[in-house]
């Protein structure tokens, strides 16, 4: 209503004294819409007059481009008599009345009370609970996790056992090819010794029988050169013999340095597969005492 007022009274003129018709808003986008053609109708005539208010508009410059108005509806009436409100008469209460009001009070107070306490409980009840599960919750994924803890040592001391008794066995079973290489390196030897003594001896045998043949063949002849001969024989039989004794006693050395070899990388071997067996239980004792103190710390 006031925002209509407004807009008619700058639309008038301000003198006041004649109306100007209101033209309404043409958008600069839109064209203006023709209205259908009606039939005009005479149309009866208003016995009510026109109220005009009496408005005032002071118009203000305050900014640059920009004004203030102050609408002024009418002048200030100077004595306006307020409209009481009418003052209803009073009941006589009696003191029952009363003591009953305050008995209803009460009983409203300690419901409230007792309602806010069930209310506190049940909050209580429901912390309580929620704690409750918590900490069952808390202490199931501590028992869990114990669980899954010890299952995983008691693997790993499972498998730690079963690496150490088959490297145990591993180390039994290379001990024993080493003495069974070692005895069958002394039984060769020995067979060797064996043969060679007697090739030896038969050689020695052949020796003596071609000597004897010799000698009696030779018996005719002189005998220095029977004994030249017979120095030369034994001069080429012993040569032979330190030939055949130099190279079975090379063929010996050569087998025991390389028997010697053998057993000193099979011994190295078996050092390092205890030194792999010490500290894997170093090992596992750091991680035992880890486990501990660990266990202890989470206890505490």
């Amino acid at each position: 209503m006031l925002i209509g007022l407004v807009r008619d009274s700058v639309m008038q003129c301000f003198c006041h004294t004649c109306r100007a018709p209101i033209l309404p808003a043409v958008s600069r986008r839109q064209a203006p819409i023709k209205k259908a053609n009606k039939i005009r109708s005479k149309q009866p005539r208003l016995s009510k007059k026109v109220k005009f208010i009496t408005t005032e508009i002071r118009c203000q410059e305050k900014s640059r481009g920009g004004l203030s108005y102050e609408v002024i509806l009418a002048e200030p009436a100077p004595n306006v008599a307020v409209p009481k409100k009418p003052v209803t008469p009073g009941k006589n209460v009696s003191a029952e009345e009363i003591e009953n009001k305050l008995k209803a009070a009460e009983e409203r107070r300690i419901s409230l009370e007792q309602k806010k306490m069930a209310d506190l409980s049940y909050k209580l009840a429901k912390i309580e609970e929620a704690t409750r599960k918590k900490d069952e919750i808390t202490n199931e994924f501590i028992n869990q996790t114990k669980e899954n803890l010890e299952t995983k040592m008691e693997q790993h001391v499972e498998k730690r056992e079963a690496i150490i008794s088959d490297l145990k066995e591993k180390l039994k079973i290379h001990s024993q090819e080493i003495e069974k290489t070692r005895e069958q390196l002394e039984h060769q030897k020995y067979v060797e010794k064996i043969a060679i003594e007697e090739k030896l001896k038969s050689a020695q045998t052949l020796r003596d029988e071609n000597i004897k043949k010799m000698l009696e063949r030779l018996k005719e002849h002189n005998t220095i050169k029977i004994a030249e001969i017979k120095n030369q024989i034994d001069q080429l039989e012993s040569q032979k013999i330190e030939e055949k004794a130099r190279i079975i006693e090379n063929k010996l050395y050569t087998a025991e340095q390389n028997r010697e070899k053998e057993i000193q990388k099979k011994i190295e071997k078996v050092h390092k597969l205890e030194r792999r067996a010490e500290m894997v239980r170093q090992n596992k004792a750091a991680l035992c005492e880890e486990n501990k103190g660990t266990a202890i710390a989470s206890s505490g």
